[in-house]
């Protein structure tokens, strides 16, 4: 999936749409407009926040659509949020009870679970 670049290359500062054209008529209009939230999410947000409307919200078939764990469906969504600016606090406890839930299921290592329980990040 094709993102605009919502990052100058050369010095990493924020981009704006200068120009929109008509590809019909050729019609153009210029000005200086700001990117919505959704242009500025990166291409794996992307993905699967077009996965997410196609399943209608349910983490479980987005999960399976991906090829993801559930708990893993969660935190990109949880990751999504906080890139728009809704991030909330989560609860800890649900954090860990998913951690150790992962490494029941061997989706993670003994290792990798301490890291997170320890407030590693996880890149899944």
């Amino acid at each position: 999936m094709a993102v605009m670049p919502t990052k100058c290359p050369a010095c990493g500062g924020e981009t704006r749409v200068r120009a929109l054209q008509c590809p019909e008529c050729g019609t153009e209009v210029q000005g200086d407009f700001p990117l919505s939230r959704l242009a500025q999410l990166s291409g794996e947000h992307l993905t699967f926040l077009d996965a997410f409307l196609r399943c209608r919200g349910s983490l479980k078939e987005v999960g399976a659509q991906l090829g993801i764990s559930y708990p893993t469906a969660r935190n990109r969504l949880d990751a999504m949020l906080s890139a728009l600016g809704y991030a909330e606090a989560r609860d800890t406890r649900t954090d860990r009870l998913e951690i150790l839930m992962r490494l029941k299921s061997g989706e993670i290592t003994t290792n990798e679970a301490l890291n997170l329980l320890q407030g590693g990040l996880d890149n899944d």
